[in-house]
């Protein structure tokens, strides 16, 4: 039995780490530098992913392996990022969690899968096994992440089995092996078969060079994305409740079963990113955790899934808000939407489950009617029906996500605003303050998505409340702003210079 790749020693006795990156990143007389220069301990941030174009000529690595190997603290590692859940339970990661990693000088589609488990009948254990397996069956390269302090388990046999047949490369890492004392505990592994193996410590950096080069030594050869003058893509969040269905849309939307979906409230833990290119348009869909009241969010994992699904929702432009038609719209519902709006993102409203909602109370117009009347601030936001389980209605998002996106992203003309202004103090002047009567001069569009205009004025500290509505409306009603906030800003008329 051949003994484990030994790993390089620098000086002074310290085991080696992954070397930090030189200026360019070439070294060799011109020749790319291998990717275990590249710098993995480089501070953390949530890189958004790339074109939806360029997502689909990039390679795909996978990580597959039983739960809590350490697949999700490689994935952080090599996207430089937080965007999968780390815990000590087994189990935290049940969808594919997909994000962009540089490899070198290559950029990759990195997949966390949840872990290969063994409960064949179990329904979610067996939805996510058959995820992993889908991930694996879809990638240019597979990486099979092993624990080398759980020590060799029948599952991992099982696991290297069914990876057996693939077409593509898998390599096989043995994570947690921390320190040189632990080198040994790799032996074992060489009783399934496959070499070399790649002794790794995810969580410290330790053996990842030499683990990213074989990978990249695998990648299939690098093909230009051609270039493209397009809009960016429309990054979408999908978000509500526990367990309101947005697993459920998305896999419907993407046309294949993306996301777990389960009867179990909380399956969905990770934000998951999925691209997409529908009639010439780009999109990127998040599929965010259930986001509860605050009093229910006790375990710390899904405490972190709600976080990630508010900063899901930070990255996002629209916000699809989805509730359960059976329940009806509930505070914590209006509570999601406000905390969107907030944030000026784009929002639309979808009732789902519309074929579970009994015959007596299936009207769309009173169901809609209703949310506007308890939540006067909706009213404003577009309403659809929908049922994600038979696809009543899905085809209808599209246009809706392309409308509220555009308001978003509209520029409103100047010379149009200064007449809407205009005709809006002739209707109704602002009311007197303190004795005072504020007198608008003039207006422009100082920021989009969300639109912003900046009035400028004599008194901006004297315009009430109810008079900035008053022109938000008569703005709104004039553009066909629907969906998007619209943000007024008073400032003073900067005097003339004598």
């Amino acid at each position: 039995m051949a003994p484990p790749p030994r790993r390089r020693r620098p000086t002074g006795g310290r085991r080696n780490r992954v070397a930090p990156p030189t200026a360019g990143a070439r070294q060799n007389n011109g020749r790319a530098a291998p990717a275990s220069r590249r710098n993995i301990n480089e501070p953390l941030n949530e890189a958004p992913l790339p074109r939806a174009e360029v997502l689909e000529a990039l390679p795909v690595v996978a990580l597959v392996g039983r739960p809590n190997t350490g697949k999700s603290t490689l994935f952080n590692r090599l996207t430089r990022s937080r965007r999968a859940l780390v815990a000590p339970t087994p189990g935290v990661t049940r969808d594919r969690n997909i994000g962009m990693a540089t490899l070198g000088e290559r950029r990759v589609l990195l997949i966390d899968t949840g872990g290969f488990e063994a409960d064949e009948g179990e329904q979610l254990a067996q939805a996510v096994r058959a995820q992993a397996l889908v991930a694996a069956d879809a990638a240019d390269v597979v990486v099979a992440v092993l624990d080398a302090r759980a020590g060799l388990n029948p599952l991992d046999r099982l696991l290297i089995e069914r990876l057996r047949p693939l077409r593509q490369p898998v390599l096989v890492a043995v994570n947690k092996v921390d320190t040189a004392k632990q080198d040994d505990l790799v032996h074992e592994f060489f009783a399934l078969g496959v070499e070399p193996l790649y002794p790794i410590s995810a969580e410290h950096g330790i053996g990842v060079g030499e683990l990213l080069d074989a990978v990249v030594a695998h990648l299939p050869d690098e093909v230009e994305a051609a270039a493209s003058e397009a809009e960016p893509p429309t990054s979408v969040a999908i978000i509500g409740r526990p367990n309101v269905g947005k697993s459920s849309l998305l896999n419907r939307l993407v046309g294949y079963e993306r996301s777990i979906v389960s009867a179990v409230p909380g399956t969905t833990r990770d934000a998951l990113d999925t691209p997409i290119t529908r009639n010439q348009r780009a999109y990127v869909l998040v599929d965010t955790a259930g986001v509860r009241r605050r009093p229910r969010v006790q375990a710390h994992i899904e405490r972190a899934s709600v976080v990630r699904a508010l900063r899901a929702i930070e990255r996002a432009e629209v916000g699809v808000l989805l509730i359960d038609g059976v329940e009806g719209m509930t505070e914590q519902d209006a509570r999601v939407a406000g905390y969107a709006w907030e944030r000026g993102r784009a929002l639309l409203l979808l009732v789902n489950k519309w074929d579970a909602v009994p015959d007596d109370r299936r009207d769309a117009k009173t169901v809609l009617d209703d949310i506007d009347h308890r939540y006067p601030s909706l009213t404003v936001v577009p309403k659809r029906v929908i049922s994600a389980r038979t696809g009543k209605g899905v085809e209808r998002i599209w246009a809706a996500i392309d409308a509220v996106a555009a308001a978003h992203r509209a520029r409103l003309p100047t010379a149009k605003v200064n007449a809407v202004l205009e005709a809006a103090t002739r209707a109704q002047e602002p009311p007197m303050v303190r004795g005072v009567r504020p007198r608008l001069f003039y207006a422009t569009q100082t920021a989009s998505a969300p639109p912003t205009i900046t009035i400028f004025c004599n008194a901006p500290e004297r315009i009430t409340p109810a008079y900035e509505r008053f022109l938000l409306n008569r703005l709104r009603d004039t553009f066909g702003l629907e969906g998007t906030p619209l943000r007024l800003k008073f400032r003073a008329r900067p005097r003339r210079a004598r």
